[in-house]
């Protein structure tokens, strides 16, 4: 394997960007808080990433650390690949870039990709508490676990249980609270979030339907 580039520059976030800076590894790790993922479904979730770009970039992370390879035992017998502790840490490093980047969301493209996941990470930042939430959208079902300190942050699919809360809402609502342009309590408190359930989670979102809307993003 050729030898990592670097910037030769003795400052901590140079350093981090020696490991995180090339393109499409953020994505990876993006993927892989969801979990252990078998390199046709991160490549299938990676739309514009060519083979040859994934398999280089998932070595380098191998190699820094990043994350590890292993295989499924029988009967699934394929090879997977999951963060490392490490590569974990990188939770919040990805939802203060999302934070930052939302100004720049502007109206989806034409060309522009989307998974319904990918909207995990905006709305985990957004919930106060711990628990599972199964969340519903027109693009497919995806569960977040709010508050987890080790494990998956987030799946594809229904929840692996019975969730604290479940979320209904459009793409609209969603792209509209990743945005910023609406905050997830007034989005309960008009009726644009539908939340059932009977956990903690559920009552405290559902306290919003109690209070009197008020205009604006935040609260």
């Amino acid at each position: 394997m050729p030898p990592r580039r670097s910037y030769d520059q003795y400052c901590s976030a140079a350093r981090a960007l020696d490991v995180v800076g090339d393109r499409w590894t953020l994505l990876i790790v993006r993927e892989l808080l969801a979990g252990p993922r078998r390199y046709t479904d991160l490549h299938a979730d990676l739309p514009g990433v060519s083979t040859d770009v994934l398999a280089s970039r998932l070595k380098d992370m191998e190699r820094d650390g990043l994350s590890t390879r292993r295989r499924l035992p029988p009967p699934g017998a394929a090879f997977v690949y999951e963060l490392t502790p490490r590569g974990r840490e990188l939770l919040p490093v990805l939802q203060a870039l999302g934070e930052w980047g939302r100004a720049g969301l502007g109206e989806r493209r034409p060309t522009d990709a989307v998974r319904a996941h990918w909207f995990a990470l905006p709305l985990l930042r957004l919930l106060d508490g711990e628990g599972l939430v199964e969340v519903r959208l027109e693009e497919g079902l995806f569960h977040l676990h709010a508050g987890a300190e080790e494990g998956p942050v987030y799946g594809d699919g229904p929840a692996p249980g019975e969730p604290d809360a479940r979320l209904a809402l459009d793409t609209a609502t969603c792209t509209a609270v990743a945005r910023g342009e609406l905050s997830l309590a007034h989005a309960v408190c008009e009726g644009r979030v539908e939340v059932s359930g009977e956990g903690a989670l559920a009552k405290a979102l559902r306290e919003h339907d109690r209070r009197p809307a008020i205009s604006g993003p935040s609260e």
